[in-house]
């Protein structure tokens, strides 16, 4: 490569005054802006080998940055594109405990090595395809000569960067949804037949439409799994909650262009255990994405692997417990309890299933991980409860 050795050393400027305050891809974002000398290629190749730094996660803080970023790159099969760089045959070894230091914090269903390594691929960028859409997507995507891999008929996986602007309506026609946080949609299933099964047995009738459930999102975000569940169960009466209202705000376009328009917005501190802006009711469904680690989603974002230290897992875990607590009594009698992280440790997971069951009547229908480093996905933690 031409400019090889031009773009190191642009990657080395830009890691030297980045300290993990925003996401490196905005701190990227902003520093080409006031760099304007940058053209499109220039930009994608000095970004590519930023990524790579943190991508080698704590083992880079051991060498040189140079030195972290050449490791990387023949770790991760891209020397050919670099050859140029590797002509130094001193760059040091590592192990996989040195880049992931958290290795013992890891939940036990998961294969650490390759959870590991699979932080040294971008992971893809999954479609869901919103119901009745199937064919209008499929059609666009061959129209506009855009590869795609279809993960079953609603999902699809594109490789990162890949521009949809022009080819469907983001959030009408589909959504942005990562394929592990799509398979949470096999529980909400597992709720829909129970709702329907108990909507049959006390209504003697042969036709049975879907019943209405009341639906709270606790810690909505920007929704995805509210939308999520309204595509799975149908007719919901969605009341959606979370501590920012700017995210609130963002929520509230997506909804609009995802046609959802009745609903219960409330900004509300769930870790606390009383917020007087909000009256907690009683739900079919409880929907708590709780906030965490996001370790399960570090290979999207790998400067947070970088930057993470061990004393925050378990800042993570308490924050968890007071929002479960402060959501758990929310059930209804026959209703669900959703809990869900974007977390690969066991403090955020199994042992909060122990919390769950320790501190409530709730009975575990289901857990699982969700092993995204397979399919180039994230991973994920879901557990399904029921007031019985």
């Amino acid at each position: 490569m031409k400019y090889a050795l031009q773009y190191l050393q642009s990657a080395i400027t830009i890691i030297e005054s980045y300290n993990g305050d925003i996401p490196l891809a905005h701190f990227l974002k902003n520093y080409f802006s006031a760099n304007k000398k940058f053209g499109s290629k220039d930009r994608k190749y000095i970004a590519q080998l930023c990524f790579a730094y943190f991508r080698l996660g704590h083992a880079a803080k051991k060498m040189s940055i140079a030195d972290a970023i050449k490791k990387q790159l023949l770790l991760s099969n891209q020397a050919s594109n670099w050859q140029v760089l590797l002509d130094d045959s001193s760059i040091p070894e590592v192990s996989i405990d040195t880049i992931f230091p958290f290795i013992n914090e890891l939940s036990n269903s998961i294969d650490k090595e390759a959870f590991i390594m699979n932080h040294f691929i971008q992971p893809d960028v999954f479609l869901r395809i919103r119901p009745g859409k199937e064919e209008k997507m499929m059609n666009a995507l061959q129209q506009a000569g855009i590869g795609f891999h279809a993960m079953s008929r609603n999902t699809l996986a594109v490789s990162a960067g890949t521009k949809l602007d022009e080819v469907a309506q983001l959030n009408d026609d589909y959504v942005i949804q990562d394929y592990s946080s799509q398979q949470v949609g096999e529980l909400l299933r597992k709720v829909k037949g129970e709702r329907f099964k108990e909507e049959a047995e006390s209504t003697p009738s042969s036709l049975h439409p879907s019943p209405s459930t009341s639906i709270w999102d606790c810690c909505a975000a920007s929704g995805g799994k509210s939308i999520l569940a309204k595509d799975i169960l149908g007719n919901v009466d969605l009341t959606v909650s979370d501590i920012r209202e700017s995210i609130l705000q963002n929520l509230k376009k997506r909804f609009k262009e995802a046609g959802i328009l009745n609903y219960k917005s409330v900004i509300c501190d769930l870790s606390k255990k009383t917020d007087s802006r909000f009256q907690i009711e009683n739900y079919d469904l409880v929907i708590c994405d709780a906030p965490c680690s996001g370790s399960g989603t570090w290979a999207r974002t790998p400067e947070q692997l970088f930057f993470f230290e061990k004393e925050k897992i378990e800042a993570f875990q308490k924050l968890q417990q007071q929002i479960i607590l402060n959501t758990i009594n929310a059930v209804k009698p026959g209703g669900f309890y959703l809990y869900i992280t974007c977390s690969a440790f066991k403090k955020e997971n199994e042992e909060q299933i122990t919390f769950i069951q320790a501190n409530s009547v709730l009975q575990l229908v289901e857990q699982q991980i969700i092993n995204g480093y397979t399919v180039h996905a994230d991973t994920m933690f879901a557990a399904l409860f029921k007031n019985s």
